[in-house]
């Protein structure tokens, strides 16, 4: 008898145990909870191939204004891109259509690490260079001949433009003290106040 009414005690602990436990089970899928959490959206991140790459980076170059052709060598995150200007052009302008050049490829990030060249020799040795690599010959094969070719010459690094400098004093020398403050205010309009700050 004894057993019997320690089964059943038992029994009803245990029973009433797992009731009281569903109970707050359910108290707690009534409770809405606000939960932050990241982003868990798996972005996928498609990596081009260098002959991508170097397409992608003549469609920029040839987007400028005078530039009749470009060829683009990439070599990692560097790319060497050579455009083909119109030989009746001042060297002057080609020196400013090789700064626009920079100027839209450092806007990609494909394109910040590029050296733009528009000697028209140099260009048309990197387009024999970029016709060898797509038949299949390894850029390996041209490193030493890319590396001579981008020492050569001076090139607009798209780099070297996203950097700062300080202006230079040089060319202040050369203009009188009248001069001097007509560029300056000029300079300050320009910069919507932005030089005062800086001073």
């Amino acid at each position: 008898m004894k057993k019997g009414l320690l089964i059943a005690s038992l029994a009803c602990f245990t029973i009433a145990g797992c009731n009281n436990n569903q109970s707050q089970i359910e108290e707690g899928q009534k409770t809405d909870r606000i939960v932050q959490v990241k982003n868990s959206t798996p972005e996928t991140e498609t990596k081009l191939s260098a002959r991508q790459i170097s397409q992608h980076l003549v469609s920029l170059a040839t987007s400028a204004p005078n530039v009749n052709d470009a060829t683009a060598i990439v070599l990692g995150k560097y790319a060497i891109v050579g455009i083909d200007v119109n030989n009746e052009i001042d060297r002057s302008e080609v020196s400013s259509i090789k700064y626009t050049v920079a100027e839209s490829l450092k806007a990609d990030p494909y394109g910040a690490n590029s050296v733009v060249i528009a000697d028209p020799d140099t260009v048309t040795r990197l387009k024999e260079i970029a016709r060898e690599i797509r038949r299949g010959r390894p850029v390996t094969g041209f490193l030493d001949e890319l590396a001579a070719i981008v020492n050569r010459v001076m090139p607009e690094v798209a780099e070297e433009i996203r950097r700062n400098p300080e202006p230079t004093k040089t060319n202040d020398e050369k203009l009188n003290n009248e001069e001097q403050q007509q560029l300056r205010d000029k300079q300050e309009k320009q910069s919507n106040g932005h030089l005062q700050k800086n001073e």
